[in-house]
């Protein structure tokens, strides 16, 4: 199991006065920030060939998904009340097919003061979603699972991969 931090004396996210609040992270020095993120989908053997093939009447499940992981990382943000907006220097969404799943793969980049694991989790996160809803009319029993953090890089942290 990894290691779990504990604040001892305080929320880094909470106010003087215990109300949410964004930190401030202006004083943090701008590096290289990388972080990889995964999620599966799991479907039968037909619909994920289906899929491979470009047999889904929705169109192209993999296309789509790709578009909509590399839109929601761009709106993290906007979704996550305490993320910061950050430039997204790069994002590539990778897709591997086995007999019964697709695993989805995001890996995030940026220079700037605070890190983009969030952005590759939603992109993934959002990716797998976009899979379900095409796929969910001929395969109700889909499922999405194992959204992780892989890797992360850069910050005062350092690296960490799982």
């Amino acid at each position: 199991m990894g290691r779990i931090t504990f604040m001892n004396d305080s929320f880094s996210h909470l106010n003087e006065s215990g109300e949410a609040s964004m930190v401030d992270v202006s004083n943090r020095d701008i590096t290289k920030r990388t972080a990889i993120a995964s999620a599966l989908v799991t479907a039968s053997p037909e619909t994920i060939a289906a899929v491979k093939e470009m047999q889904i009447k929705k169109g192209d499940v993999i296309g789509t998904a790709r578009i909509a992981g590399i839109l929601a990382a761009k709106k993290t943000s906007e979704l996550i009340p305490l993320c910061h907006p950050i430039a997204i220097h790069n994002i590539s969404l990778d897709f591997y097919f086995t007999r019964d799943s697709i695993s989805i793969t995001s890996e995030v980049v940026t220079v700037d003061r605070t890190g983009v694991e969030m952005e590759a989790l939603t992109a993934v996160s959002v990716a797998a979603l976009t899979v379900f809803d095409m796929i969910k009319s001929v395969d109700s029993y889909a499922v999405i699972s194992d959204i992780q953090m892989v890797s992360k890089s850069g910050g005062k942290n350092g690296d960490w991969q799982r």
